[in-house]
């Protein structure tokens, strides 16, 4: 059973004990301290929230916990039934309402679930926002509704429609020449909302040959979910059978785009934003953002077509804040995500599928060729497991200080820049444990890269544990020189003044002491002349 708490929402895996998995009684208390949230905030006391969900197995169940839960406390629900992240997030601005919550665990196993939580933008809440939600749940403090003021509930099952509406009539989306291309296009969806959106999004786009894969929204993942190559071979397959022009890969929730080659080999998911900003920035030279963990291809992309890139900290929320800082024309993330202002902003894999789709029609490329256009780099993704009594953040600093010349960021983690190479060391808030990124021209550099930090790392670690080991031994050596007589002098001694022995010859003995013997080594034990000279001061 596994239950994570973040300022982004709650996820866990199904069952439990009520704190130790995504349990009844965590969902209800959860949902509670976000509608209290909201009603804070905003000052009503009768709140609109939209409610979506994937196609998880748990989704029903959770769906009646949460939507129960919401009707006590007074809000009234638009529930879309089975949708999309971004198609919620589109919603919630749309319906004018007030938050809302896609249940979703994302890339996660079918084990898992998840409540994500939205403000009245669409948009995640901030980490102080979440850090709220969690202080309030904590604590329980919230207030159920009494019978006249139970809230109302309404299903509306149009939105993914009207998501896709207004994608196909974004400017840049050309829908005549993504028909002239006749693309023959293969997707896999699997088993989750995917299935009922992308489909109709490709038919809308003029696409009439459609090769699906785990199009039906079960919740049974025929595969690990996430859209990582490992977890591809099938569709790869299949678009190399089928004779299509590219494969379309989403995760549960839509907002991750993968995308296969006409040879069925990865376009490379940090490439998935790159090709997207291409086409943006060959129509609007703008601003760019994606984290501190992807690809410097983007970079590359912009500062060649007039714009600047703004790196932002790790998590959509960040990107977000950033883009808008930075009045960015396009951002994202690494691992798929593309966020387009110009419809929302929200990683959303639909959006992405069209505008991609437009470029290729454009470009007159293979997928491939398309690909074959974009610098090449590569990134190795490592981490090192850590003792918990190990201070993460002083290692940090310490790596910090080995590498001052270069140029470093640290608004998440550290980021240090080699020329055109990089590495990127993050701590885990749950765990001991340092994940370190590194990208290069090539995979050998980017793991050589990696390999030199991580020996960085053992090497600090190492010598932290010899001078501990050092100061034992020291001590060691000083308890030894003492007669029975002395040792029981030293421990009364410091059982009156309740400190230790180590932390009296460090701090007491020796100064007092050096005042009368110079020149004295800088060891933790002291001599026995010193010792009675000590106790015949009576200090």
């Amino acid at each position: 059973m596994a239950l994570i708490k973040s300022i982004s929402g709650i996820r866990g895996t199904i069952g439990g004990k009520p704190g130790e998995g995504l349990s009844p009684i965590d969902i209800v208390k959860f949902t509670a301290a976000f509608v209290t949230f909201l009603k804070n905030h905003s000052g009503k006391e009768k709140l609109k929230i939209i409610l979506g969900r994937d196609a998880r197995i748990s989704g029903e169940m959770v769906n009646n916990l949460v939507s129960g839960t919401l009707l006590s406390l007074g809000a009234d629900i638009l529930d879309l039934g089975l949708s999309t992240t971004p198609t919620v997030e589109i919603a919630v601005t749309d319906a004018e309402a007030d938050g809302g919550i896609i249940l979703t665990a994302s890339h996660n196993p079918k084990q898992w679930n998840a409540l994500k939580l939205f403000n009245d933008k669409g948009e995640f809440i901030s980490a102080d926002d979440g850090a709220e939600v969690l202080k309030i749940a904590k604590k329980q403090a919230f207030n159920f509704s009494e019978v006249d003021n139970i809230g109302t509930y309404k299903t509306d099952d149009s939105y993914i429609k009207k998501h896709i509406d207004k994608i196909i009539n974004l400017p840049l989306v050309d829908v005549e020449a993504i028909k002239k291309a006749n693309f023959s296009i293969t997707i896999d969806c699997v088993n989750s909302t995917g299935g009922i959106s992308i489909p109709p999004l490709l038919k809308a786009l003029g696409i009439e040959k459609i090769h699906e894969l785990y199009c039906e929204p079960n919740g049974c993942f025929p595969h690990n979910p996430e859209p990582l190559p490992e977890n591809l071979n099938e569709i790869s397959e299949l678009v190399v059978n089928k004779k299509a022009d590219i494969g379309f890969v989403v995760d549960p929730d839509v907002d991750r785009l993968a995308i296969v080659c006409e040879d069925g080999k990865m376009f490379g998911e940090e490439y998935t934003l790159v090709a997207v900003a291409d086409y943006i920035l060959k129509n609007k030279v703008g601003n760019t953002v994606s984290n501190l963990s992807s690809t410097r291809a983007l970079r590359d992309i912009t500062e060649k077509a007039g714009g600047n890139y703004f790196a932002s900290a790790v998590g959509e929320v960040n990107v977000v804040e950033k883009m808008k800082e930075k009045n960015a024309v396009i951002g994202g993330e690494g691992n798929g995500g593309i966020i387009f202002p110009d419809i929302h902003y929200g990683r959303d894999a639909l959006v992405g599928i069209a505008l991609f789709l437009t470029h290729l029609a454009k470009s007159g490329l293979s997928c491939s060729e398309l690909r074959k256009t974009y610098p090449n780099y590569f990134i190795s993704k490592n981490k090192i497991q850590l003792s918990r009594k190990i201070n993460v953040d002083d290692l940090l600093l310490k790596i910090q200080n080995l590498y001052k010349e270069k140029k470093i960021n640290t608004i998440d983690g550290v980021k240090i820049e080699f020329d055109k190479n990089w590495v990127h060391l993050r701590k885990s808030n749950t765990e001991p444990i340092i994940r370190i990124f590194s990208e290069s021209i090539s995979e050998e550099n980017a793991q050589t890269l990696s390999n030199q930090i991580i020996k960085e790392i053992n090497k600090i670690v190492r010598s932290g544990r010899k001078k501990k080991s050092r100061k034992a031994v020291k001590y060691k050596s000083f308890i030894l020189k003492l007669t029975t007589k002395q040792k029981k002098s030293l421990e009364n001694y410091c059982h009156a003044r309740k400190t230790t022995p180590l932390k009296l010859i460090k701090k007491v003995i020796r100064p007092y002491l050096n005042r009368f013997e110079k020149n004295v080594p800088d060891e933790y034990y002291v001599t026995e002349n010193q010792l009675n000279l000590f106790e015949e001061e009576k200090i």
